[in-house]
């Protein structure tokens, strides 16, 4: 959960920066510093305070994340619904990570963008902001109603979500071939950034249980981007249109 806003952020910087902005660079490493410095304050502010540990329950079951749906005791004549958290803080550190987010994006993101948009004479760049403040509520209200089916299925989306939204970028920028994308060291930036949320994935599905058996794994993080600029050329809808007219 605290990689999907990242993740996000830059979705949105590439779709609302334009194919030619120089903005866009500094808009991701920023996002960046804002989610890693609020992760770093979240944990801080966290039992043990002032520590980079955590300390936490043990998750046994899906349902430790919905105690409020427990069943009581028969010994219980009454019927209490328990309401504590079973897996205390893993669900609520997420409220507490998304509002320092929240916070660090609205006090460091409008300077930067306004600054640099004022001399690119492009206001739009204000739009992956504002995309921002639709998502983070989004995310929040996931966690709130699925954050035990998250806690279990987030290697996964986080290999869906890197996957197209390193397609959306390179179909958006226009790369082709490797030669396109060696021509802009902010696509490299983005395709390694992208490649590093691949692996982590990767590991967190396998868990490096078998390092010589799992580890092997990790070569396949490339691959689905050499398969798109491999074959690009040839998927290309306009290109696939114009042919079919040529035919007929």
């Amino acid at each position: 959960m605290a990689m999907l806003p990242l993740i996000l952020h830059w979705f949105f910087i590439e779709w609302y920066s334009g194919k030619k902005s120089s903005s866009a660079l500094f808009q991701h490493i920023t996002a960046s510093i804002e989610c890693g410095v609020a992760a770093i304050v979240t944990l801080l502010v966290s039992e043990p305070m002032g520590s980079l540990h955590i300390r936490s329950c043990k998750v046994l079951m899906l349902s430790d994340w919905y105690t409020m749906l427990y069943n009581p005791s028969p010994d219980y004549v009454t019927t209490i619904h328990c309401t504590h958290e079973a897996v205390y803080p893993l669900y609520t550190i997420v409220f507490i990570y998304y509002a320092f987010c929240l916070v660090l994006m609205m006090l460091l993101r409008p300077l930067l963008v306004k600054k640099i948009a004022c001399g690119l004479g492009k206001s739009d760049r204000f739009k992956s902001i504002y995309a921002a403040l639709y998502f983070f509520p989004i995310l929040t209200v996931l966690q709130a109603v699925g954050g035990g089916l998250l806690y279990y299925a987030f290697p996964y989306i986080i290999i869906v979500l890197s996957l197209v939204t390193l397609v959306v970028y390179l179909s958006a920028s226009e790369v082709e071939t490797f030669k396109d994308l060696l021509v802009r060291k902010k696509r490299l930036i983005v395709l390694f950034s992208h490649w590093l949320l691949h692996a982590y994935g990767i590991i967190s599905i396998s868990k490096l249980n078998n390092v010589y058996q799992d580890l092997p794994l990790l070569a396949l993080v490339p691959a689905p981007a050499l398969f798109y600029l491999l074959t690009a050329k040839y998927t290309e809808p306009s290109r696939i249109l114009s042919e079919g007219a040529n035919g007929r």
